[in-house]
């Protein structure tokens, strides 16, 4: 579990903080040997100053160099310093101005400064927003000025030193702070845990890569191994420094937030599984197919197919033929046609969403094998069963209803030895992670249909043979992994 220490460039910032605060001076933390080799650490930097080659600056420089998690970052400091920056960034988040600006009662006024303590403040209607600036901006203290033209927007964003609070404002920034740690303690077991996970999850989606059962048991097998784990969701971005390790049990895709939180971890030194690039390589198909084809590992016929490459994905494929949105996920962006005006149709659709798309040879069998595999080893195996006279696992219907077949899950030992030796050759090139593969078993031989980043996990299903140990070993994992990492 991480230690948090307050680093301050002048003692008489202590005041502002809790009589219980473990507060450091800058130079001790710079020069001083204590803090050199210790591990755990939480720094929140409140220098007075975070311009470049300031103490402050050096402060955060030196914490992520000692892979200390540190608040605020040396990016978010140097965004902050180049109105260019912060400008680009700010415009993500003209929208939620707008909104938030029009619940506020202020009638003719054309500039609003607000002050937020570790993302929030004093206006209740500006609370969501403060929150989504902490996120992309993430320092104990910042001055935000919104301006108003022909629309409102964010003028300036600059951080704000400690010392120039209000003794009328200590009480705010106090409550934030209090907020802040109290988010990063709840459900914290200091005496056992050694390590914070956190899980990210989204309670909203309705086919997440593990169910609610599954999540409780990794929740208790990281309890057996020393990690306290915590759901966290998308609105948590902020505090992903708090942790040691994510692992993220969401949908993950590239132009997505689960991308944001994998490398912000990757940045923060984390543990982090699915890793970024793992997402990268396996949830574009076009990548995939490429990587696939160039290691020579046996998949459908595929063709990259732009909007002028029809006829020729028509030679070389034939019917029917198997239409992909690369960036598809849980069978949807995937179409089957069956002659050349399903073709066309089908691919309008798709060239909607991507400039270019993967034509496939169809392939039937009655299953597809999903090969669960972590760190090069295989973890479980399944044989997912067609859904009920469709050719596809899961089917969406046109009602908004999903149906999903069949499934079987065998040990690992019972699975032939061509799939597994197939399956991990596929993970070979793209990382030493968690990840699912899909094969189909065919009299030609075996073909791969595609890598998951983040494959399902569902209690009742790929937990049917190992049970609670299906889950331990992830977590043992993440023991591993964070071990190697503090003893670097």
């Amino acid at each position: 579990m991480s230690k948090q220490i307050f680093v301050v460039e002048n003692q008489r910032d202590a005041r502002m903080l809790p009589e219980a605060a473990v507060v450091v001076d800058v130079d001790e933390y710079l020069t001083g040997t204590q803090y050199f080799k210790q591990k755990n650490i939480q720094v929140i930097n409140l220098c007075r100053n975070y311009r470049y080659q300031s103490v402050g600056y050096y402060c955060s420089l030196l914490a992520e160099a000692r892979r200390h998690r540190v608040l605020p970052s040396v990016k978010t400091m140097l965004d902050l310093s180049s109105k260019a920056m912060y400008s680009l960034d700010a415009t993500r988040l003209d929208k939620a101005v707008e909104k938030a600006m029009a619940k506020l009662e202020a009638a003719d006024e054309s500039l609003l400064v607000v002050d937020l303590y570790f993302g929030q403040c004093r206006l209740q209607v500006l609370a969501e927003l403060s929150r989504q600036i902490f996120e992309i901006f993430a320092a104990p203290l910042l001055r935000v000025e919104f301006r108003r033209s022909d629309h409102w927007h964010i003028a300036s964003i600059k951080a704000l030193p400690i010392h120039k609070l209000k003794p009328t404002e200590r009480e705010d920034f106090l409550s934030a702070l209090a907020v802040y740690l109290k988010r990063r303690t709840r459900h914290r077991q200091p005496q056992s845990m050694r390590y914070d996970l956190a899980m990210l999850i989204n309670p909203a989606d309705p086919q997440p890569p593990s169910n609610k059962r599954a999540l409780e048991r990794f929740i208790n097998a990281g309890k057996e191994v020393g990690i306290n784990v915590e759901l966290i969701e998308r609105k948590d971005y902020a505090r992903l420094a708090e942790y040691d390790a994510l692992f993220i049990r969401d949908t993950t895709r590239i132009d997505h937030y689960t991308y944001r939180f994998a490398k912000k971890a990757e940045s923060e030194g984390m543990v982090v599984i699915d890793d970024p690039m793992s997402i990268l390589r396996c949830t574009n198909k076009v990548y995939l197919a490429e990587l696939l084809r160039a290691n020579r590992i046996p998949a459908p016929k595929t063709v990259i197919a732009g909007r002028q490459d029809l006829d020729a994905a028509e030679a070389q494929i034939g019917y029917p033929m198997v239409l992909k949105v690369p960036d598809g996920f849980f069978s949807q962006g995937v179409f089957k046609a069956e002659d050349r005006a399903q073709l066309e149709e089908k691919a309008a659709v798709l060239f909607k969403q991507s400039e270019l798309i993967l034509v496939q040879e169809y392939i039937y069998t009655q299953y597809d094998w999903r090969i669960g595999i972590l760190n090069h080893e295989p973890l479980y195996a399944c044989q997912y069963f067609m859904s009920a006279k469709h050719w596809q696992i899961v089917h969406y219907h046109q009602d908004g209803g999903v149906s999903e077949g069949g499934f079987q899950t065998l040990p690992v030992d019972r699975v032939p030895a061509e799939v597994l030796e197939v399956a991990l050759k596929a993970v070979k090139h793209i990382g030493p992670s968690l990840y699912g593969v899909d094969l189909k078993q065919t009299d030609k031989g075996l073909f791969v249909i595609e890598v998951n980043d983040n494959p399902n996990i569902d209690a009742g299903i790929e937990d049917k043979v190992l049970k609670d140990e299906l889950y331990r070993r992830v977590m043992a994992e993440f023991v591993t992994r964070l071990e190697r990492r503090y003893a670097a």
